[in-house]
């Protein structure tokens, strides 16, 4: 699905990621976590090409296709979708406008199949008709995000720190609609979504089976295994400690 290959990436001239290398094959979700400042929320961008984000090393292949030079419209129409961490506030915009046009449908008035999304993600009739994200919560924004990725439906998912700022109860719900989004209800031969999860504190792993886990430092992914190591190794020790431990794994092999 996506294979990215010794990817150099900066910002405003700045070095934010150092000849990374991911693969994520069709069906998988990983988990990435690190730092502040560590480049995660970089990689997420430069992978959905932001022309903030420039290229100057490397490949971005997804689907097959190098995608380097390629808008951030042309890769959402191959299949990509992102969550964002801290998405704006857009006036003028409702938010069933909003879902609408996530599903295609360029219509002013809110569908039905709108409706019905919105109520997986518990928003009443009413909150549809507010502005995208303006008065919003914490969870709000959430559920709000996450209800626009499961209207595009996105063969590829991108979530930014899906787990910060969220209740217990929003967590649950939350992490039901990215375990649909993701395909973790139904078995592994048939799952054709994946995704790329940024967290801290790994909050979100608790209601959504991952199958790997990364740690990145200083704009390289630094350390992978399974989630159940990496995660526990964090906790433990933090970020340093984990990719210590891992690197003497890899040295005794």
């Amino acid at each position: 699905m996506l294979e990215i290959r010794e990817l150099n990436l900066e910002v405003d001239g700045r070095p934010v990621l150092k000849n990374l290398n991911l693969t994520i094959e069709e069906g998988e979700s990983h988990v990435l976590l690190g730092p502040n400042g560590s480049g995660k929320t970089s990689l997420l961008l430069g992978i959905l090409g932001f022309p903030k984000y420039q290229v100057t090393g490397g490949s971005i292949i997804f689907k097959g296709k190098d995608i380097i030079g390629l808008s951030t419209a042309d890769r959402v129409k191959l299949g990509m979708g992102i969550a964002f961490q801290h998405p704006p506030v857009i006036r003028g915009i409702r938010l069933g406008e909003m879902v609408n046009l996530c599903r295609g449908d360029k219509s002013q008035q809110i569908s039905k199949q709108t409706r019905i999304l919105a109520k997986k993600l518990h928003f009443s009739d009413e909150f549809l008709e507010r502005d995208v994200n303006a008065g919003f919560s914490g969870g709000e924004i959430k559920r709000s995000e996450i209800m626009q990725l499961m209207a595009q439906n996105p063969d590829f998912v991108m979530l930014d720190e899906p787990d910060s700022g969220v209740d217990i109860e929003n967590m649950e719900l939350i992490g039901n609609m990215i375990g649909e989004l993701l395909h973790r209800k139904i078995q592994p031969s048939k799952r054709t979504a994946s995704g790329l999860i940024i967290t801290h504190l790994a909050t979100i792993t608790d209601y959504i089976e991952v199958d790997w886990a990364h740690v990145m430092l200083d704009g390289v992914i630094a350390c992978s295994g399974s989630p159940d190591r990496i995660i526990s190794e964090v906790m433990k020790g933090g970020y340093e400690k984990c990719v210590r431990e891992c690197q003497m794994t890899m040295d005794r092999k």
